[in-house]
């Protein structure tokens, strides 16, 4: 529970300004002057050779003048002169360092080499760097303007990341104008060292700041970013741009999937699993933020509009329906309630049209209405000016009614002069309004993306979701065999026996080599059949001639084989053929075909899509991208996401699909995902679905070697939840103890685990006086990234109710090679042994994930820890700083 790493950074009691000078403009004029006008109450030591006194204060020739601790090196020197700097930082005992100078990686080869030079000096002293080529930082509460922004901000509690220091000062002139506050603004430039994922990490936890807003241009390390984002997302909201979603160019595809599948379609996806909102424009990402920040409570995307003009109304109403907004369908007591408020002539419907002539009373009627019905999850209501109208009385009425109620409330007071005074009343109240009926549907849309992503942010699916355990080690040999050849395209036996492997229903295949084997296998099967050619190097069989379908007796069998032959040659006469793969036709008349595929993206690894499937799958372009690992909840959602999902129910006649064969289906895919890292890229197209099941007709997997690792879920963004540290014990009493990683459900059980520690063993975990967890510990506690931490509960049932008896935990430090332990045993469990098995347990999950050493803080008056600590083989130190506590460290 101590200060965070990165606090230096952030919130240094003494900053030492490398380049500070008086000449106008200067970048190390305006940093020095930045600091002093916004108020900096700690020490500033302006270094600069040439001067002994800069803008009144004392200057430093060189740090090595300066005899204080120096907590914080803000640079603005040429980047040749940087290396030393940090050198001589180093030697000072300074952690943290903003590197705003520019002429490094970004510049070229001299560039890269002095940037290799200042981050192998901060290394060896442990310095964290922001930068280089950045705008710097600022925490107006704290009076911190490290920047050579021409201005400052206002405090707030918006925290705003980005990685253009162009677009950070355009931002803060804006928020100056708009009323816009911060509790951080940090430009990361060109990320060398300290990236998004570790300012998240420190915003998460900071008090001061309420919602993250970030402006991405390209993401650098995935695992940290997704980890960070995850962690941030379930405690405080937190809403992005990214730019660059049309990346120019594209890749030679080996499958339908990866030319479907864009780099920015997998980042929408990661981010929406990461319960975080995507915008497109900066004024969205500011409205969606107010909106977040009002205390609206968004449940759903059912949208009700309150106008007193149909024009208006249908405006808003065609914006929403683009969106993928509901218009929510009212109640018959809402419309009831309605006929008795509104005058005869209303719309009778929603949009409610209240007529123009609609005053306060009128619009508080109708509004209070719409929020009461539980079909109803929002509600946008409108004003135009017109003769009756009373618009400040109107806003009055909605600003006290919007406080009674947690559904978002947005308003849309349009025109100028006539509503500039409601404009004002409603940034008063901090509530949030717009121009025009567009960009107020869109903050709604972003509201109820909120709610959505948050419950996918929730889902913590494991890599295994059937009880009919796949056969890994089967697919695992037919992928090494295959990599054994050097190939990188399975045939498609091999792709259909991998797909069996995982018990995914596929069409029975055999492979002729010659017209007569081809009848004879024919007849064996029974007609009528589908003849493919067999051959590795051909991606799209039907464009190469190489299909054939509903052959119904010998003689067409062995015409077709001489066809597919003489086609295939013709078209591809580069590609090896191994004969013509026969099975039955599939005849299914109420069958839909589907696509379920996987690509490997770039930055977050294996990406799962779903969508309408056949031979026009690239023109139709309907699909849904996800990525893995997936539960019931996440492939329910996906399949919803795409324009197929209308055709499953009854669709022209034919039954509803056995949606619960297509949705095994999409769970077996994220199994293979999770289990076979060589897995790059499959189509299974079509994918057959009607009523009696689902069957894979065709597939085709591309594969490549990955380089073994410790950390076996290494190749996925998203950490499966670790089944495979489930372990069971029995205490010497009978009693059945179960060892897992702990679930966001855990919650319940963990606060009352707490809350029944004594006094002592409260304090002995938490280094301070706490009775319960807050809410934003237990959400910290229990909705873990199992990438770069991990808990283990010791849970036993008594009276049909799950008890929990004690917790070990573990954070990976920054460098990523040790972690910081946690353990705290119920006090009824001391002397029974649960100590030393959690902590086994806990250490093997660590060696596991490549860890090398573990380390934790005892009291010294916590001698029973410490006689464990030491059975265990933890070295045992006074913490240099803190008699009272020792250092424990143990090399696993």
């Amino acid at each position: 529970m101590g200060q965070h790493y990165l606090k230096s950074l952030f919130s240094p009691e003494s900053v030492a300004i490398f380049g500070a000078s008086d000449r106008i403009d200067s970048v190390g004029q305006i940093v020095l002057s930045n600091m002093l006008k916004s108020g900096y109450k700690g020490a500033l030591f302006p270094i600069n050779p040439k001067h002994e006194e800069i803008q009144g204060h004392k200057a430093y020739a060189s740090l090595f003048q300066v005899s204080e601790i120096v907590e914080l090196a803000v640079i603005a020197t040429p980047a040749q002169t940087v290396p030393d700097i940090i050198e001589d930082c180093g030697k000072h005992g300074i952690k943290a360092a903003v590197i705003i100078s520019a002429g490094f990686s970004e510049t070229g080869a001299t560039g890269q080499t002095l940037e290799r030079a200042v981050l192998e000096n901060a290394r060896r002293y442990g310095i964290r760097l922001l930068g280089p080529n950045c705008l710097g930082i600022m925490r107006p509460d704290r009076g911190l303007n490290a920047t050579f922004n021409k201005g400052s901000a206002n405090a707030g509690n918006l925290a705003f990341v980005s990685q253009s220091g162009a677009l950070c000062t355009a931002i803060l002139d804006w928020a100056q104008t708009n009323d816009v506050g911060f509790s951080s603004v940090v430009s990361l430039g060109s990320t060398a060292d300290v990236d998004f994922g570790e300012i998240l990490d420190y915003l998460v936890t900071d008090q001061l700041t309420q919602n993250i807003l970030l402006y991405i241009e390209g993401i650098r390390n995935a695992r940290s970013f997704m980890s960070s984002l995850r962690a941030a997302a379930r405690i405080k909201p937190v809403i992005l741009v990214k730019v660059g979603r049309h990346a120019a160019g594209s890749k030679a595809a080996m499958s339908h999937t990866a030319s479907l599948v864009g780099s920015d379609d997998a980042f929408d996806a990661a981010v929406r699993r990461a319960g975080v909102v995507r915008v497109q424009t900066i004024t969205q990402l500011f409205s969606a933020a107010k909106a977040l920040s009002c205390g609206f409570h968004p449940s759903g995307n059912r949208l009700a509009i309150v106008t007193n003009g149909g024009g208006p109304g249908v405006m808003a109403t065609d914006h929403a329906i683009d969106l993928g907004l509901e218009m929510a369908a009212l109640s018959d007591a809402t419309m009831e309630q309605l006929n008795q408020v509104l005058p005869p002539t209303w719309s009778h419907g929603n949009p409610v049209d209240v007529i123009g002539d609609a005053q306060a009373d009128r619009y508080q009627k109708a509004v209070r209405a719409c929020l009461e019905d539980s079909n109803v999850d929002g509600v946008l209501a409108i004003l135009t000016p017109q003769a009756m109208t009373k618009p400040l009385e109107a806003a009055n009425t909605l600003i006290e009614l919007s406080k009674q109620y947690s559904k978002p409330l947005l308003t849309c007071w349009m025109g100028e002069s006539q509503v500039a005074e409601s404009r004002v009343a409603f940034n008063l109240a901090k509530k949030p309004n717009f121009r025009t009926p567009e960009p107020a549907v869109e903050v709604f849309s972003y509201l109820s993306a909120y709610y959505r992503n948050q419950k996918l942010l929730m889902q913590m699916p494991g890599p295994l979701s059937h009880h009919l355990e796949p056969d890994v080690e089967a697919a695992r040999m037919i992928i090494d065999g295959a990599l054994q050849d050097r190939r990188k395209i399975l045939s498609e036996m091999e792709s259909k026996a991998l797909l069996s492997a995982f018990h995914i229903p596929v069409a029975q295949t055999m492979i002729a080599h010659s017209p007569n084997e081809a009848m004879l296998i024919a007849q064996q099967l029974g007609f009528p059949v589908v003849m493919k050619v067999n051959s590795r190097d051909i991606t799209h069989k039907t464009d190469a001639g190489g299909v054939l379908l509903n052959l119904v007796n010998a003689q067409a069998v062995t015409a077709a084989y001489h066809t597919i032959i003489a086609n295939v040659k013709l078209n591809r006469p580069d590609a090896q053929m191994d004969g013509v793969s026969i099975e039955p036709m599939v005849v299914k008349p109420n069958g839909r075909e589907l696509m379920v595929g996987v690509t490997y993206d770039a930055v977050f690894g294996p990406v799962i899509t779903f969508g309408a499937g056949g031979t026009m799958v690239e023109v139709i372009g309907d699909r849904a991208v996800v990525l893995p690992p997936l539960n019931t909840f996440l492939v329910r959602d996906l399949i919803q996401s795409t324009h197929a999902a209308k055709m499953l129910g009854t669709f022209r006649h034919m039954p509803p699909v056995a949606m619960a064969a297509l949705e095994s289906v999409l769970l077996r895919v994220s199994e293979m995902v999770c289990e076979l890292p060589a897995l790059t890229e499959m189509d299974i197209n079509p994918l057959i679905v009607d009523e009696h099941g689902a069957l894979a007709a065709d597939a085709r997997i591309v594969i490549a070697l990955r380089q073994p690792s410790a950390d076996r879920y290494a190749h996925m963004a998203i950490y499966p939840y670790p089944t495979h540290l489930i372990s069971t014990w029995q205490l010497a009493d009978g009693r059945n103890i179960t060892i897992r990683p702990i679930r966001p459900e855990d919650a319940e059980i963990e606060q009352a685990f707490v809350r029944g520690l004594s006094e002592e063993a409260r304090y002995f975990r938490f280094m301070f006086s706490v009775q319960e967890l807050s809410q934003a510990m237990l959400l910290r506690f229990t909705q873990i990234d199992y990438s770069r931490e991990m808990a283990l509960i010791a849970v036993t049932f008594e009276q049909d109710k799950e008890i929990e008896l004690g917790v070990a935990r573990f954070a990976i430090s920054p460098e990523g090679e040790s972690c910081e332990f946690a353990l705290v045993i119920a006090d009824a469990m001391q002397g029974k042994g649960l100590g030393q098995k959690l902590m086994t347990a806990l250490m093997d999950a660590a060696r596991a994930k490549g860890l090398k050493v573990m380390a934790g803080e005892v009291l010294k008056t916590n001698t029973n820890m410490l006689k464990l600590m030491n059975r265990l083989g933890f070295s045992i130190e006074d913490r240099l700083d803190d008699d009272n506590i020792k250092r424990v460290r143990k090399i696993l």
